[in-house]
């Protein structure tokens, strides 16, 4: 494994017409949960999976937060920023074009931060579970980027209002937003799953 500025998992492609993925964990998880769904949801892509620097109760996430539902956002800013330069080293390590990021609850919400604070380094992002990252959000230009947001309808973490106000600010930045919310709660479901390879078959078209 090539030595960069995070603990990762990477796994060439096996399809060049397949977009690379950013497997990005929700909290507790590593760099090898997400490789499953990855190799399911968009078969043949480059996986590039890193494990969250920040320990809460010993379990890895991508940024600190205060309590449930509440973000330090200066750390949001700092990490966001750190994941986006590691996604340029592993670039650069590994031939890999932009990816789309795949992010889970945590994973999901740091993909979110990244679109805002450095669009440059994703193509697209699919965010399950997701919530607003920064309660000012950047103006950022994601005019051409796809993304696809996945919430539960009955998520206890998340309140509805919270993820259509992402949504709608993605929008409003320009990306291209598929906001579906299921009758779910915060875990993944079979449907989640079908959405998922609905949306990469027609990425990789």
């Amino acid at each position: 494994m090539t030595e960069l500025s995070f603990i990762h998992r990477y796994e060439p492609a096996t399809d060049v017409n397949r977009p690379p993925l950013l497997l990005l964990h929700g909290t507790g998880g590593d760099e090898n949960d997400l490789l499953g769904l990855g190799r399911t949801i968009s078969p043949g892509s480059a996986l590039l999976s890193p494990r969250g620097k920040i320990l809460e109760n010993g379990m890895p996430r991508f940024f600190r937060r205060l309590a449930e539902g509440v973000f330090d956002e200066e750390d949001v800013k700092f990490r966001a920023n750190e994941l986006a330069n590691f996604v340029i080293e592993a670039r650069k390590a590994y031939g890999l074009a932009a990816p789309v990021a795949m992010g889970f609850s945590n994973g999901a919400n740091i993909a979110a931060a990244m679109l805002m604070l450095r669009p440059e380094v994703l193509s697209g992002a699919t965010l399950l579970r997701a919530m607003v990252p920064l309660s000012k959000a950047p103006q950022a230009d994601l005019s051409g980027k796809c993304v696809l947001m996945i919430s539960g309808a009955m998520d206890p973490i998340i309140p509805a209002d919270n993820a259509k106000r992402l949504a709608a600010s993605l929008s409003e930045s320009g990306a291209e937003v598929q906001h579906e919310v299921l009758p779910t709660g915060h875990n993944l479901s079979q449907t989640d799953l079908q959405l998922l390879v609905k949306w990469f078959a027609e990425q990789s078209l």
